[in-house]
């Protein structure tokens, strides 16, 4: 199954890849042109992935060693559809064997609904504020030649973990 998996994630890899070549010669006059696969860029490889994550099939190993789906209401997968037999850990919970180190104790943004976000990455547990004091460089100023000279700036900062 993990096979069938990095498979289909090397083909996402693969079919997002691009020809890119070059010229050689003399004043541009591509005697020679060399050619090569180019890799899309790794943000796209990722959202593509990611897609496919989300919409993977849930599949169970019959008696005879096939894959079926779990949910026969669903379309079969085709080839390049991501397949899975065993869900994905819980990776809100702390878990040795995978490795997972769990969101307990972690920073996040009250205001983000990304996945910095407190609701998402607290994983509904909820979580406690508390204030901390940032000390930072400020009011920097540039003097010649050539050092930068900078106050110290102290703030107290709302910050929030989760429970």
């Amino acid at each position: 199954m993990n096979s069938l998996k990095n498979e289909n994630g090397g083909w996402a890899v693969y079919k997002m890849a691009d020809v890119a070549c070059k010229c050689h010669g003399v004043s541009g006059s591509c005697s020679l042109k060399t050619c090569w696969l180019q890799l899309a860029e790794f943000r796209k490889v990722g959202d593509r992935l990611k897609e496919k994550y989300d919409s993977a099939a849930a599949m169970r190993v019959t008696r005879r060693g096939r894959l079926e789906l779990v949910n026969s209401r669903f379309t079969q997968p085709t080839p390049e559809d991501l397949v899975y037999v065993d869900p994905s850990p819980d990776y809100c919970l702390r878990n040795e064997s995978t490795g997972s180190l769990g969101t307990q104790g972690r920073l996040c943004n009250k205001t983000s609904e990304g996945m910095d976000g407190c609701e998402l990455m607290c994983c509904g547990r909820g979580y406690n504020q508390f204030k901390s004091v940032q000390v930072e460089r400020c009011h920097c100023k540039f003097h010649w030649c050539c050092f930068v000279k900078c106050k110290k700036c102290t703030e107290i900062v709302d910050q929030y973990i989760c429970k």
